[in-house]
């Protein structure tokens, strides 16, 4: 697997971001959710995610975004209720997150441009 994401974890604001960088395919989603939950790095005080894709790009067959909304739903012991932000820096990246969001079920995503967006929306403070 290539590293092409980090994660941060925000003590103040409970809230686990992800960074990611470069081509990030379907594979790069599933694979990176599946390091972070097996290395438990995914604090159950966890209150909402914020997944930064400022520094990548999406390389996914549009016809494929909802792999990504089902890993989700699969994995609703980590997900559940859970707010997960999406920001992108071009509208071409917006396209995938915004599909995922139709297909939300058991969370709730949104795609964002800017972080303190995301982040106002993840805290409910609009």
């Amino acid at each position: 697997m290539k590293e092409n994401f980090k994660y941060i974890f925000d003590e103040a604001t409970r809230i686990l971001y992800k960074h990611y960088y470069g081509e990030i395919t379907i594979k790069d989603i599933s694979s990176s959710w599946d390091f972070a939950i097996a290395n438990n790095l995914i604090p159950k005080e966890t209150k909402g995610f914020i997944l930064d894709y400022r520094e990548a790009s999406f390389d996914i067959d549009i016809r494929e975004y909802g792999k990504i909304a089902e890993y989700y739903k699969k994995h609703l012991e980590i997900f559940k209720d859970q707010k997960i932000a999406i920001i992108t820096r071009t509208s071409k990246d917006v396209i995938i997150p915004t599909l995922v969001e139709s297909k939300d079920d058991g969370y709730t995503s949104k795609p964002f441009y800017t972080e303190d967006a995301a982040l106002k929306w993840v805290l409910d403070l609009y």
